[in-house]
């Protein structure tokens, strides 16, 4: 063996050694996973992901001009596809984003993964101005706080009672009724993540975790902006393909999506989405709400109809049920959501969750405006004890399943 060879054995046996001295002493080896105090989860199942923007115009002296109104969308594609609709998800809170839909407050996989990982392709959305959806200050209005410790363990997590002192002072100070303030149902809640005699109250580790998910919102947001909903229509031309809409809390922009492109909508999953028809009673409110039906503004009608006191709505002398509120109806012949009726809608409310003394009237309207709407309480098909977020709850996978269970027999 020649000289240079020899000195070349030994210079790689030398790079051999120390690499895996180096390896074996060094305290973050090349590879090591994050420590299991980070929550991880396995994207085996996706192929491919998106991050883009939809919408937006330009405002301001020309010269001068800033962008208005996009809005941030990010998609996730299965490796397979087992299904050929995807789920668009329309959710706002009034303080949580489309991270509610990733990840539970204690660590768990959310909605988005139960999906994909079914084989949905899935878009998730921060609403304009929202988010990682930019806003104009002066344009668009002002933040707003995020909610308090107090109202978050009163109306999501079940740790404070609605009766409390501070939350009479709340009704009073905000010039509520106190027709079901404090909703008769609020006590069933039993789904709320976290352990012992701290459960549902700040201190809690997964309440703190809720409470960090919390947003500002603006003074400016309108949940029905024409922004939001030309944004997601053009989402759903750009997919061009009928999708599944899963709609959630502050979304009735969703029915205006679906007013707008019927032909792109192929089902409706919509959980406790919005406020009751005609006039709010979100814990004890009063005054109008949703004087369209199921939105606060234009949506389209057969008969035709230019102004919403033309559906003539009527109250319900009786409620149909103990501890529910009565609903309002649309005096007979009712005018139909026209460009609704050949959609299936699955409308589902959870047991404890202040949305139930009205959730049924939603479908109530819906049915009667030729919109054949399904209607469940959640307990009934074994998932008790939700709140309204009931993405966030010990059984969310549970009730994914069940909304994938429910599209698997009703959408083809």
């Amino acid at each position: 063996m020649n000289k240079k060879a020899y000195i070349g054995i030994i210079l790689a046996l030398g790079t051999v050694l120390l690499a895996g001295w180096y390896t074996v002493n060094s305290k973050e080896p090349a590879g090591t996973p994050p420590g299991p105090g980070i929550p991880t989860f396995s994207t085996a199942e996706i192929g491919r992901e998106g991050h883009f923007y939809v919408g937006g115009h330009y405002v301001g002296e020309p010269g001068n001009e800033t962008m208005h109104g996009a809005m941030y969308v990010e998609t996730w594609v299965p490796k397979k596809i087992r299904h050929p609709y995807p789920i668009v998800f329309i959710a706002w809170s009034v303080g949580q984003g489309e991270y509610e839909m990733m990840q539970t407050p204690d660590g768990r996989p959310g909605w988005a993964y139960d999906f994909v990982n079914q084989g949905y392709t899935i878009y998730m959305m921060d609403f304009p101005m929202m988010g990682r959806s930019g806003f104009i200050p002066g344009v668009d209005g002002e933040p707003t706080p995020q909610r308090s410790t107090n109202l978050i363990e009163e109306i999501w997590t079940g740790g404070r009672s609605p009766s409390s002192e501070w939350s009479k002072q709340q009704h009073i100070l905000e010039h509520r009724v106190q027709e079901f303030a404090d909703w008769p149902q609020w006590g069933k809640q039993t789904q709320w993540p976290g352990e012992g005699p701290n459960k549902g109250k700040k201190g809690d580790p997964a309440f703190d975790y809720y409470a960090k998910m919390e947003v500002h919102g603006l003074s400016g947001f309108k949940l029905e902006s024409k922004d939001t909903r030309d944004d997601i229509v053009q989402l759903l031309n750009m997919i061009g393909k009928p999708v599944i809409l899963l709609l959630h809390s502050g979304s009735a922009v969703g029915w205006l999506v679906a007013d707008a492109r019927p032909q792109l909508v192929k089902a409706i999953l919509a959980a406790e989405p919005n406020s009751p028809p005609i006039v709010s009673a979100e814990r004890g409110l009063t005054g109008p709400g949703n004087v369209w039906g199921v939105t606060s503004s234009f949506i389209h009608y057969d008969p035709p109809i230019k102004e919403a006191s033309e559906l003539q709505p009527v109250r319900q002398e009786k409620a149909d049920g103990p501890d529910l509120l009565p609903c309002w109806v649309q005096k007979e012949p009712a005018h139909k959501l026209v460009n609704l009726e050949s959609i299936p809608i699955l409308n589902v409310t959870g047991e404890a969750s202040y949305h139930r003394p009205y959730a049924h009237c939603e479908a109530k309207w819906l049915n009667q405006a030729g919109v054949k709407t399904t209607f469940v309480r959640l307990e009934d098909v074994g998932l008790p004890g939700n709140g309204h977020q009931m993405m966030s709850e010990k059984n969310s996978a549970g009730i994914s399943k069940f909304f994938m269970d429910w599209l698997d027999k009703n959408v083809h």
